[in-house]
């Protein structure tokens, strides 16, 4: 769920710089034999998180008519602080890095609980084009829309 600022859900300062936030619980489910968060949870989140962000900015992307998309090429991942359920977390996106066919994207999650960040990372992400199976630039209506939602430019 992609949420936004208001008066009675104000961001914390730690998500402020980041255009796309969504929410989700943690499950119990989510934890391991050692009663925490599993390390593999978060990197899901990151991965929500970065479909809310092409949700809310770059629905060009998934469009199939185009052939071409977004394909993970690496992400990264630490761990600040151990998660256990019930807690909520908030797992914001924002874009750092444009180059030419590719961009990083950095991700924080936020426990509600402990009012603190408990994990960070960044994805690289490659614009793709499946019908040649390669690298493809990005396109300018996507640069365009990236700037607009993180309001500033990327030269």
């Amino acid at each position: 769920m992609l949420i936004s600022e208001s008066s009675d859900n104000v961001q914390p300062t730690e998500l402020a710089d980041f255009p796309a936030v969504i929410r989700l619980p943690i499950h119990w489910g989510d934890q391991d034999a050692f009663g925490h968060v599993n390390n593999t949870v978060p990197i899901r989140w990151f991965e929500s998180s970065r479909i809310g962000y092409i949700e809310q900015g770059c629905s060009v992307l998934m469009k199939e008519s185009q052939k071409m998309g977004p394909i993970l090429a690496s992400v990264t991942c630490n761990y600040r602080r151990q998660m256990h359920f019930p807690d909520t977390v908030r797992v914001g996106a924002r874009v750092s890095r444009l180059g030419r066919s590719s961009l990083t994207m950095e991700h924080v999650v936020y426990s509600e609980t402990q009012q603190a960040v408990a994990a960070d990372g960044s994805s690289v992400i490659v614009i793709f084009n499946y019908e040649s199976n390669r690298p493809t630039r990005i396109p300018d209506i996507v640069r365009t829309a990236i700037e607009a939602l993180e309001g500033k430019s990327f030269d």
